[in-house]
């Protein structure tokens, strides 16, 4: 005999395994390894110093 399938569930399934191959490709796709995020953030705060030494007030965070 057949084994009984809810279709309803197959069909919940068949869609989230889907997602999650999506997922997982979409991770190798635009992840960043942790290499890269800290070469980035370093990168970043060096732009950020070298914009406040370039800045003409002696209070940078102070009003005018």
């Amino acid at each position: 005999m057949a084994e009984i399938v809810n279709l309803r569930l197959a069909r919940k399934r068949r869609r989230r395994d889907g997602a999650e191959e999506r997922a997982a490709e979409n991770r190798v796709r635009h992840g960043r390894t942790a290499e890269e995020k800290a070469r980035l953030s370093l990168a970043r705060e060096l732009e950020e110093k070298r914009l406040a030494g370039h800045s003409r007030r002696d209070d940078p965070t102070g009003p005018e």
